[in-house]
């Protein structure tokens, strides 16, 4: 039965010869999570947990403890495990965590709890976070500034011959398991269950030495070696779709999680070898969109940025909305790893619903520049629009572009490079570990959330020192 909240108690009291306390940050935040709005949008995922977790079951982790368990974990970056011991071992975060003298939750309990709450849930808490900072006064949403950053995937640097040698791999290992549960089974003749993860290993050592050579002849050896790890790729790919075929036949649990888990991987290991066969074998040039890069993380997408030491990326790329004050209004994982200039409409008119006026000054880089967009900002009633155009441009343009209000927005518009950091380096937003797209939006979803409040906090309280500090 999902509980709301643990009786309330003060620690601090138990042992007041340590005279502990929140720090002024952790206090502000403390009541940041007081909210009631923040504390029902969370619920209301927890609570579809299963049919009957609201009046059912023994006694749930508390929900005020989850949210705030959660929100410690990416303010000091920590994993599930380490949140369970420092928290545990913390008379200070115990009492943040409103978790008292009660036993931590373990972490993959956690676990468990955080993968219920969604993307789009965590898109309405920062909603409401942006709207207690304009209670607040830490915005009032008269600057806007855009840009786009890349969330990576956990994942290795991806080759055709990678993907389909993690195929082999994981087929073998459901073939494996599939074995136990439907034992021999001759009918499906022999070597059905047979693994080829030693052909595999030996053909990619073989592989890494052809690549170290030159010429005409390595280029054949290495057309050679391809087609004979697409052979075995494509020989473990018919052992599976016979073993599945006998598993949809079966009734047991364990046999349908097997055929789910076939399903999952069959057809991406069909691509990988469809891509293999069209770039290596036809000598084809494959579109990045009809790649896949990961069997593990398949909407992991090539992102080309030209940047120094890292040309490409592999993830997925995040708009970002900030206001001034340092608060991320709005965030979005793109559908596409294009231009930036396609997605200013939508971010004006969430300034307007979010804040209920148009920005005052509106700054971006070139990839947002377009004389559409530039249109589009006036008509909204954006006074400032600092969108630097590509190329050399008129004289009449460089003549606006180096008028002193221009050049100071863009300025401004710089300070989001450092948000970016910021969000990368202090909230893990570089690279996701989590998996799939829900995942990815869950871990960008907490990274920004966490960060939004803190950046409140730590105003809100140094407003209170200055003002104590007067007196």
């Amino acid at each position: 039965m999902l509980r709301n909240r643990y009786d309330p108690m003060n620690l601090f009291e138990l042992v007041p010869a340590l005279g502990l306390e929140l720090e002024p940050e952790l206090t502000q935040l403390d009541h940041l999570l007081d909210d009631d709005r923040l504390f029902q949008t969370v619920r209301a995922d927890l609570v579809r947990r299963y049919p009957q977790t609201a009046t059912r079951g023994r006694p749930s982790t508390p929900v005020e403890v989850i949210l705030r368990m959660l929100v410690v974990k990416r303010l000091y970056r920590w994993s599930y495990a380490e949140t369970e011991q420092f928290i545990g071992d913390s008379l200070v975060l115990r009492q943040f965590c409103r978790l008292y003298l009660e036993r931590a939750p373990d972490d993959t309990t956690l676990i468990r709890w955080a993968k219920v709450i969604g993307p789009r849930t965590l898109e309405q808490v920062n909603e409401r976070v942006v709207e207690l900072a304009r209670v607040l006064k830490v915005t009032r949403g008269r600057k806007l500034r855009v840009d786009s950053a890349v969330v990576e995937t956990n994942i290795h640097h991806p080759t055709d011959s990678g993907l389909m040698g993690a195929g082999v791999r994981v087929l073998g290992r459901l073939l494996r398991r599939a074995k136990e549960v439907i034992g021999a089974a001759p009918e499906l003749g022999q070597g059905v269950f047979r693994s080829r993860t030693r052909s595999v290993r030996r053909l990619a050592q073989r592989m890494h030495r052809v690549a170290r050579r030159k010429g005409e002849d390595a280029v054949d050896a290495m057309k050679q070696a391809y087609g004979k790890l697409i052979a075995i790729t494509q020989q473990t790919e018919a052992q599976a779709e016979k073993v599945c075929t006998v598993l949809r036949s079966r009734s047991e649990r364990t046999a349908r999680r097997l055929v789910e888990q076939f399903e999952r991987f069959l057809p991406r290991v069909a691509q990988g070898v469809s891509q293999s066969i069209r770039r290596v074998m036809d000598g084809e040039v494959v579109p990045a969109k009809e790649k896949i890069l990961s069997l593990f993380e398949p909407h992991t997408q090539v992102i080309v940025r030209h940047k120094v030491g890292k040309p490409v990326e592999f993830g997925r790329k995040l708009w970002l909305e900030e206001v001034e004050g340092g608060i991320i209004g709005g965030y979005r994982l793109l559908d596409e790893p294009g231009q930036d200039y396609a997605y200013l409409e939508a971010t004006l008119a969430d300034h307007r619903r979010r804040f209920g006026h148009p920005p005052w000054l509106l700054a971006g880089d070139r990839g947002v520049s377009s004389p559409k967009n530039e249109r589009l900002a006036r008509e909204a009633g954006v006074k400032r629009v600092v969108l630097p155009g590509d190329g050399k441009g008129s004289p009449k343009r460089r003549e606006m572009e180096r008028q002193r209000w221009f050049r100071r927005g863009f300025r401004f518009r710089a300070g989001i490079e450092g948000r970016i950091s910021v969000l990368r380096r202090c909230y893990g937003l570089a690279r996701c570990p989590d998996h799939g797209l829900d995942g990815m939006g869950r871990y960008v979803g907490w990274g920004i959330v966490t960060a939004n409040l803190m950046k409140i906090a730590q105003t809100v309280a140094t407003r209170s020192i200055e003002a104590a500090n007067a007196t």
